[in-house]
C-alpha cells in the first residue's frame, strides 16, 4: 500500500500526533511527549501538529459564545491543518489526544477522507462527560453517561461553571454522535484501566475498538531509600483531588506527617493547615525534587474523590519503590492492591484516611514490602518498552475489517 494506509506488514514508521494543549499543562501534555520520544527512539517518524487552548480569548457575549460552539464542533481550519499535514507527510496512523475545544472533531474528517487510521487516546472521561470528570457537586457523576444528548452538563454548569461553555461541550458530543464520528470514524480507542473503558462502553462507545493500553514513565527515576518517613501528597490542590478530606484526616494526626506539594484552588486552605502545624506544604518545586521526595517517603497518599484516569504520580511512585495510600474508587481501585502495593481508603473518609497514613507511619517494614512490590509492578507493567510494544500493536491491528477501506 502507499500513501496513508497500514503497509502489508503492518510495520508502523509514519505517525502523526494531534493533540491540543490545555490552558494549565498537565500530566496528560506530560504524555504527549513522552510517547513522541519512545517513538522516535524505535525509529518511528512522529509529525506532531499541536492546537493551544491557551490562544483561545474567553468569550463575553452570546456572539462569542455561538462563534465558540461553531469552532469547538467543526474547525475549519483546524481540518485543513490536519488535511495539509497528512499530504505532506503521509502517515500510516493518526494518533490523537485531545481535540477539545480549539482542534474540534473536524481533525478525524481530515484523515477519513485520505483513509488514514485514527486511534484516539482516551485520557479523560470527556467522550461520555462534557466537562471530562463524571465529578459534580463534590461526588461522581454519571448522570450524562449513555445520554445522547447530554443535557444535565448545561443545566449544571459543569463545565468551568459556565452554563455557555458548557452547551458548547455538550452540542460538540451531541453533534458528532449524531453524525456517527465517534462510532464509526475512529478505528481504536485506547483506555488508560479497565474500570475508564467500561464507562466508555456504557457511554456508547464500541468495545470491540477499545484496548486498554497504561500510562508509562521512562525514564525509569530508580529506586528510592530503604529508610523513609512521612506520607507525601502531589498534585493539583482542588475538591475532586481530596484534598478537603486529606486536611481533615491531617488535622488529625500527631505529630505531623503530611507533606503538600502543588497548586490549585485550595492552595490557601493548605496554606493554613501548614501554618497550623498540621502538615507541610511545598507550594512549587522541580520534578526532580518531587521524585527525591517521592524516593524517601513511606507513602504517596491519593485520596481522589473522582474517578481518575491513570496518575502519572502513581506510577512515578511506583517506580521509586513507594507504595500508595488512595481512595478505592475508579481507575484507583484497579491501580492498587491493597496490602500488596498499598492501602486502601474509603473515598471522601477522613478518618479512614487517617487511619490508613496513621497506620502506615506506624509500620515502616510492612511499607517497605508494599514498596518493593510496588516497584516490581512498575518493573513489569509501566517500563516505556511495554507501552511501546502495546502501541505498536494497536496501530498494527487495524485494518479493513474494522469497517473503514484503508487508503491505497
Amino acid at each position: 500500500m502507499s500513501c496513508g494506509g497500514v503497509s502489508e506488514d503492518r510495520s508502523i514508521r509514519r505517525v502523526l500526533q494531534v493533540h491540543t494543549r490545555y490552558r494549565l499543562a498537565g500530566g496528560e501534555d506530560q504524555v504527549v511527549e513522552a510517547e513522541r520520544r519512545l517513538l522516535e527512539e524505535a525509529g518511528v517518524e512522529v509529525h506532531q501538529i499541536i492546537f493551544d487552548n491557551a490562544a483561545l480569548r474567553e468569550s463575553r457575549s452570546l456572539v462569542g459564545d455561538i462563534r465558540l460552539a461553531g469552532s469547538a464542533i467543526w474547525s475549519r481550519a483546524a481540518e485543513r491543518r490536519v488535511r495539509a499535514a497528512i499530504v505532506a507527510h503521509r502517515p500510516q496512523v493518526m494518533h490523537v489526544h485531545n481535540t477539545f475545544p480549539a482542534a474540534s472533531p473536524s481533525v478525524y474528517a481530515a484523515a477519513v477522507a485520505r483513509g488514514v487510521p485514527i486511534v484516539q487516546t482516551l485520557h479523560n472521561y470527556r467522550f461520555v462527560c462534557p466537562a471530562a470528570t463524571v465529578f459534580r457537586d463534590g461526588r461522581a457523576c454519571t448522570d450524562c453517561v449513555g445520554r445522547a444528548v447530554p443535557w444535565p452538563a448545561v443545566v449544571h454548569a459543569c463545565v468551568r461553571g459556565s452554563h455557555s461553555q458548557s452547551l458548547v461541550a455538550a452540542s460538540t458530543l451531541a453533534v458528532h454522535r449524531l453524525r456517527g464520528t465517534f462510532s464509526g470514524g475512529i478505528d481504536r480507542y485506547l483506555a488508560l484501566t479497565s474500570f475508564q473503558r467500561g464507562l466508555m462502553i456504557q457511554g456508547g462507545l464500541p468495545a470491540q475498538r477499545i484496548r486498554i493500553v497504561p500510562n508509562f514513565i521512562e525514564p525509569d527515576p530508580g529506586m528510592g531509600a530503604d529508610d523513609r518517613e512521612g506520607v507525601l501528597f502531589v498534585g493539583r490542590l482542588s475538591i475532586e483531588k481530596g484534598v478537603a478530606v486529606l486536611l481533615q484526616a491531617a488535622s488529625s494526626l500527631v505529630p505531623a506527617t503530611v507533606s503538600v506539594v502543588g497548586s490549585g484552588p485550595l492552595a490557601k486552605a493548605v496554606r493554613q493547615a501548614g501554618a497550623a502545624g498540621h502538615l507541610t506544604y511545598i507550594s512549587s518545586v522541580s520534578r526532580a525534587s518531587v521524585m527525591e521526595r517521592l524516593r524517601h517517603a513511606i507513602a504517596l497518599v491519593v485520596p481522589s474523590i473522582w474517578f481518575e484516569g491513570f496518575p502519572l504520580v502513581v506510577i512515578e511512585a511506583f517506580a521509586s519503590g513507594t507504595p500508595v495510600i488512595a481512595s478505592r474508587i475508579g481507575s484507583l481501585a484497579e491501580l492498587i492492591e491493597d496490602g500488596t502495593t498499598g492501602l486502601f481508603a474509603e473515598p471522601n473518609n477522613a478518618s479512614d484516611l487517617a487511619d490508613r497514613m496513621r497506620w502506615a507511619t506506624n509500620h515502616p517494614l510492612e511499607m517497605r514490602a508494599m514498596g518493593a512490590n510496588a516497584r516490581i509492578r512498575y518493573e513489569t507493567r509501566f517500563r516505556g518498552a511495554m507501552h511501546l510494544s502495546a502501541l505498536l500493536e494497536a496501530y498494527a491491528s487495524i485494518g479493513p475489517e474494522d469497517g473503514r477501506p484503508q487508503a491505497g
